[in-house]
């Protein structure tokens, strides 16, 4: 018997007993069987909270965030052998992709994310507060990672994208998961949280999973836990009301299933885009999934003398929709995901039609693509409810598959009002050509939404669709919904980090929130702060730089450079009545003077002006006044580097412009690249080269690899030939597609690994030796290393050709060069 297991205290486990069987949606065949007797849930939380809790905490931002990429990209190459188990689940590979691409995209999304934070385990947000007139006493307010664990009860509908959807951001958060997958879907959950496991990229009891019965896991949450639940509103409801939920004040997020709303325009009359798109999107919403999305479109709203036109038109695009075996290439809609389902559905289709009528779809009739009765199969089911404001079983009762209603409005208001009487829905759209319409349906609308769609003939081929909830936008919705929300970008990691209000002097607060604050004491430093790398920087580091004094000269020559005429800088007589008393300085030009006063002129760790964030002009300047500048470190942001250049962070710097009587004149924010220290790789002068080859003898054994001392030499000497231009002979072996991102290898810090081979050496199999014997061999490099330096000295604008790496300058050749050397020196123990 098949068991699906449980990850749990760090170890895979079965749950007593025989458990509970699942099966193949589409052939009704038992996939395994899923227990949780005998599992500790307060040891399992309490594990998390601990062993997990305590190493995501500790990491940074960006830490978390380039965890998440590792873990998208090592899941993103193997995701073929998710879809074929979720074919098991009655999902097409369409609907498969949604689920399993879907959910790695919301670990990319979230891992963007860290660029938005800072360089450290916790977050600032918002502006500094001003508590006092002498600004020696302020706040801010800092968010910490909970120190509990995400408790995440899923829905069966989505096992991968719903657990990833939320775990990518309580991640990035710093907090830990436990994951309750529904139990008929959760052997597609382990197969990935059995990869994630492998991958050993998560910290051990980052992630734990539960594949079963849980009924007494929130037994025992904290209140430094968080709890999420996706699925039926009276499921949510009553967890929602769990004595320890409201004991232990423990958040809890709810995202319900819903009926949500989709509106035709009234100027999207057929023959126009709008009346397609809507018919090619309710389709589709009907169908993906086999309708079995919280965000599917359960009403559609039309205008009353559209509403045959409409059943017309989507009768014709559903009777093209073939079911079967999602397996089967022709097949475009799948399975429910249970037999239990299909009664279900049958049962809350026959609650709507006792005022409804069923105008398309047929329960005992479906004409199966390489499959039979024995999987889940139902017919899509459109239903047409033509006294909306009546009736109010379809604005109430759900189909959770491939069903949807019609049904009339005369008017917007009417439309809006129907679309309201769902009481809360994660999603409406509105697809219309009309600006006025859709701005009018949104504005009195929103209130009964999480999201809302404006569809148009514009944004048709770039838009994500009704039910594609989006990892940087908000997901749930109010009262029938859940009133929660997920996902929702930097908004809904916050969800698992502590707020907490700050208050002490500037200068404590910088130290606390490792972001210079206004009026903080200024840390004095013994040299340029521009002659410091990345890691050496801190904020409070400043400097104040010597005066210049503004000319009437100065003013006049930036106008004519600028072409900036305006009269307070060139018409003197112009400037009664204005704020003006004399000639005065541009704002730009006291901002490029600033710079001239702090900019260290000679080359540095400062490899460029990066931009400026913000800008004050607090009061003129005029010709002869004199101004000196203090720059201080703001605050650090750390960075990826991707492209032909060394990795760095960018430093906010505040630049406060003083008059000579320490008044304040002017503010900005200014942020340069700052390149980060190079402490992995020696760096290969001749000294070091030649005193490295001289430790090599001819007997010495390699720590790795088969190279013998003199196959070194001779490979190294061919690689000085080929930097050189004396060997150019032979094609780029590097993809045309990766060559980019291989160069641009050159420039970072780290290591070529162990195991690295040139394309042209043997597999496991040592070239013939060129020379007679080592000491030729060490004599030969020394000559044709000097020609490579020669070279370079004589042509230092030449570009050579390398085989891995593509085309090649000085300085480049310099940098392979040292990789190069580093590697194989230290691969023979003499570095």
């Amino acid at each position: 018997m098949n068991k699906i297991q449980n990850y749990v205290l760090g170890n895979w486990t079965s749950g007593a007993g025989e458990g509970v069987p699942l099966f193949d949606s589409v052939t009704g065949e038992i996939v395994g069987h899923a227990s949780t007797q005998g599992l500790d849930f307060a040891e399992i939380l309490h594990y998390g909270r601990t062993k997990g809790g305590e190493k995501l905490r500790k990491m940074t931002f960006q830490e978390r965030g380039n965890m998440l990429k590792s873990l998208a990209m090592y899941l993103t190459k193997r995701k073929e052998q998710f879809y074929e188990i979720s074919y098991r689940t009655g999902a097409t590979r369409v609907d498969s992709w949604i689920d399993i691409e879907g959910g790695f995209g919301n670990l990319f999304a979230n891992a963007s994310l860290r660029k938005l934070f800072p360089n450290q385990s916790y977050h600032v947000e918002g502006d500094p507060i001003d508590l006092s007139r002498g600004g020696r006493f302020m706040a801010h307010h800092i968010l910490v990672p909970k120190r509990g664990v995400a408790v995440h009860i899923n829905a069966f509908n989505f096992p991968i994208w719903g657990m990833l959807e939320k775990c990518a951001v309580n991640w990035m958060a710093g907090m830990p998961a436990v994951v309750k997958p529904a139990t008929s879907t959760s052997y597609l959950t382990e197969a990935v949280v059995r990869e994630i496991i492998a991958s050993n990229i998560l910290p051990e009891g980052a992630l734990q999973l539960i594949c079963g019965s849980a009924n007494t896991l929130i037994d025992t949450v904290e209140s430094q836990d968080v709890v999420t639940f996706t699925g039926s509103a009276s499921t949510g409801r009553m967890l929602k009301a769990h004595p320890r939920i409201i004991n232990e004040a423990v958040p809890f997020n709810m995202e319900a299933d819903s009926l949500n709303a989709s509106i035709l325009g009234e100027d999207a009359v057929p023959g126009t885009p709008e009346f397609d798109l809507f018919i090619s999107q309710a389709r589709s919403e009907i169908t993906v999934k086999c309708g079995q999305k919280c965000t599917a479109i359960r009403r559609m709203i039309v205008p009353e003398n559209l509403m045959d036109e409409v059943q017309m038109a989507l009768g014709k695009a559903l009777d093209k929709v073939t079911i079967g075996d999602p397996r089967q290439k022709e097949v475009r809609m799948g399975a429910l995901v249970s037999k239990d389902q299909v009664t279900e559905v049958k049962s809350r289709v026959s609650e709507i039609a006792k005022t409804a009528s069923i105008v398309y779809g047929d329960f005992d009739r479906l004409n199966l693509i390489g499959a039979d009765d024995k999987g889940a199969f139902i017919s899509p089911m459109l239903l047409r409810e033509d006294h909306p404001f009546k009736n109010i079983a379809v604005h109430e009762t759900e189909a959770f598959g491939p069903v949807s209603t019609l049904m009339p409005y005369k008017n917007l208001d009417e439309a809006i009002e129907l679309a309201q009487m769902g009481k809360g829905s994660l999603v409406s759209s509105i697809v219309t050509n009309s600006d006025e319409t859709a701005k009018e349906y949104v504005v009195n609308a929103a209130t009964h939404h999480g999201r809302i769609l404006v569809l148009n003939r514009e944004n048709a081929k770039q838009s994500t669709g009704h039910g594609s909830p989006l990892p940087l936008l908000v997901h749930g919705g109010p009262g029938r919904a859940g009133g929660g929300e997920e996902m929702g970008g930097v908004r809904g990691i916050k969800h698992y980090m502590q707020r907490c209000a700050i208050q002490g002097s500037p200068t404590t607060l910088t130290e606390i929130t490792g972001i210079y604050q206004p009026n903080s004491a200024y840390k004095e430093i013994t040299q340029h702060p521009f002659q410091y790398h990345w890691e050496d920087i801190q904020p409070g580091m400043s400097l104040r730089t010597h005066n210049r004094t503004v000319t009437d000269t100065d003013i006049i020559n930036f106008a004519n450079i600028t072409w900036d005429h305006f009269y307070a800088h060139t018409d003197i007589t112009s400037l009664d009545g204005s704020i003006f008393k004399k000639r005065t300085a541009h704002g730009y030009f006291i901002l490029a003077a600033a710079a001239g006063l702090f900019v260290y002129p000679n080359k540095g760790p400062v490899a460029a002006n990066y931009g400026l964030e913000e800008c004050r002009f607090l009061r003129p300047i005029y010709h002869n006044d004199t101004v000196y500048v203090r720059l201080t470190c703001k605050q650090k942001v750390d960075r990826d580097v991707a492209s032909a250049e060394h990795p760095s962070g960018i430093v906010k710097w505040f630049v406060e412009v003083f008059d000579t009587n320490d008044e304040l004149v002017a503010v900005a924010t200014i942020l340069t690249m700052v390149q980060k220290k190079q402490e992995v790789l020696v760096e290969m002068t001749d000294e070091k080269i030649a005193e490295c080859i001289n430790k090599l003898t001819a007997d010495a054994k390699p720590q790795w690899g088969i190279l013998t001392p003199q196959h070194l030499l001779e490979h190294l000497e061919q690689g000085y030939r080929i930097m050189s231009g004396e060997i150019q002979d032979f094609d780029i072996a590097t993809p045309e597609k990766i060559l980019d991102k291989v160069h641009n290898s050159l420039y970072n810090y780290e290591k070529f690994p162990r195991g690295t081979k040139f394309p042209t050496m043997k597999k496991d199999e040592l070239e013939d030796l060129v020379h007679p014997d080592f000491e030729t061999a060490k004599v030969k490099f020394f000559e044709v290393r000097e020609s490579y330096t020669v070279f370079f000295k004589e042509n230092p604008e030449a570009v050579m050709k390398n085989m891995v790496f593509g085309e090649l300058n000085r300085y480049e050749s310099y940098l392979l060069e040292r990789k190069h050397l580093n590697h194989h020196f230290e691969q023979f123990g003499i570095l």
